[in-house]
């Protein structure tokens, strides 16, 4: 298992990003999706993560992009196969992130039955924390996310809500994937979801835990000076 100097190593290891989709029933109700029955997975690369403090970027045309905030689970040691009752032993730790989704290419997307990769995947479409100890994390099912838009409070949630819980995804997830040390789970956003624009401040955290800021900038057109 990661030892706490290694943690902040551990991003860097990690070779994909795998979220879950509508975990939380009053998040897939908010955007009239059914509540699923097995997980909704999809993934995101790791060029997508963004350091506390950076500036997440806006593709052109678009001027804003959706919030999410998420638990994300870091995977400590190679998982393959792994029963749900063991599951937990291959967490190296926790960290906080943003889920950024450009709702009207996703939306086009899934109208068409095409993947979101583009609307999930773009570079800073990951904002994330420093990883944390699972010793600071006695109870991973009884946390509270919030996040805010320039001081206004936009979602606030609890992971005792998530339809399915961190044993399982880490199981079912590493029943069609090897997760190897460092990759992360996205284990879903509460209800609250909605637009964030260029020029606004995202001040996001895990209640008693830690907190993250970002900035909200407009990403320069391709082949433009």
């Amino acid at each position: 298992m990661a030892a706490a100097a290694s943690l902040q190593n551990l991003l860097k290891l990690g070779t994909k990003i795998v979220a879950v989709g509508r975990n939380y029933a009053a998040h897939a109700k908010e955007l009239g999706n059914a509540v699923p029955k097995e997980p909704v997975l999809f993934l995101k690369p790791t060029s997508s993560y963004l350091e506390n403090g950076g500036t997440i970027e806006v593709p052109y045309p678009l001027n804003s992009l959706d919030h999410e905030v998420e638990l994300a689970v870091v995977i400590g040691k190679k998982a393959r196969d792994v029963p749900e009752n063991t599951a937990m032993n291959y967490v190296g730790g926790y960290a906080l992130a943003l889920d950024m989704t450009a709702r009207e290419i996703q939306s086009v997307a899934k109208s068409a039955g095409l993947p979101w990769t583009v609307a999930k995947g773009q570079d800073t479409f990951t904002p994330i924390s420093s990883v944390f100890s699972m010793s600071m994390v006695p109870d991973p099912d009884n946390l509270e996310l919030w996040l805010k838009v320039d001081g206004e409070i936009r979602q606030k949630g609890s992971t005792k809500d998530m339809i399915f819980k961190i044993p399982y995804l880490i199981s079912h997830t590493s029943s069609m994937m090897t997760l190897f040390e460092g990759d992360v789970i996205l284990t879903g956003t509460p209800q609250g979801v909605g637009p964030v624009k260029v020029g606004q401040k995202i001040t996001a955290g895990i209640t008693g835990l830690v907190e993250v800021h970002f900035d909200v900038g407009k990403r320069q057109k391709p082949g433009s000076s």
